[in-house]
């Protein structure tokens, strides 16, 4: 058996939501390509392990919030960029919205970003979380509650949302 056979239908298979994924921790088409890239490479050394009976989804997933929550090369902080322009361009609600939640998404920690979207994107339970991120269920349900509150200040006009996303 090739070590890597399976790898490239797995990749093939996943590589968008692995993307989407990515895009959501850095906030960045760029960086979130890089380091889907930096991960991918560390989970084919490991396939011929994670073929033979892991969970490869589950550790890539894993991987990539590590790596995310470790990763150095980014030499600064994510700086959302200036305001939309008020004239000339209209924007519906959700637009608005996913502008606003992405802003406050980049002032969140790297863990408390983690946690938001495994949770809420992924749509993992507290249990997954815990695993992909290595710590307790109480560490998940912490983060989460600090992080949906300083989403709540960050941006009081979505804070209807995120009374929905806490029940």
């Amino acid at each position: 058996m090739d070590r890597h056979e399976g790898f490239r239908e797995f990749v093939l298979a996943r590589q968008q939501a692995l993307r989407q994924t990515a895009y959501l921790l850095v906030g960045d088409t760029h960086l979130a390509e890089d380091l889907l890239q930096s991960v991918l490479m560390k989970v084919a050394g490991h396939w011929h392990k994670l073929a033979r009976g892991g969970n490869p989804e589950a550790y890539t997933r894993k991987a990539l919030v590590n790596q995310y929550i470790s990763w150095r090369r980014r030499s600064q902080p994510e700086v959302p960029s200036a305001d939309p322009p008020e004239h000339g361009v209209s924007y519906d609600e959700a637009a608005l919205d996913r502008i606003v939640l992405r802003r406050a998404l980049a002032k969140l920690t790297r863990k408390q970003r983690a946690v938001i979207v495994l949770r809420f994107w992924e749509d993992l339970t507290e249990a997954q979380t815990a695993e992909a991120l290595g710590c307790s269920i109480g560490n998940v349900k912490s983060q989460t509650h600090h992080a949906l509150a300083r989403l709540r200040t960050l941006a009081p006009e979505l804070s209807a949302d995120f009374q929905e996303v806490a029940k």
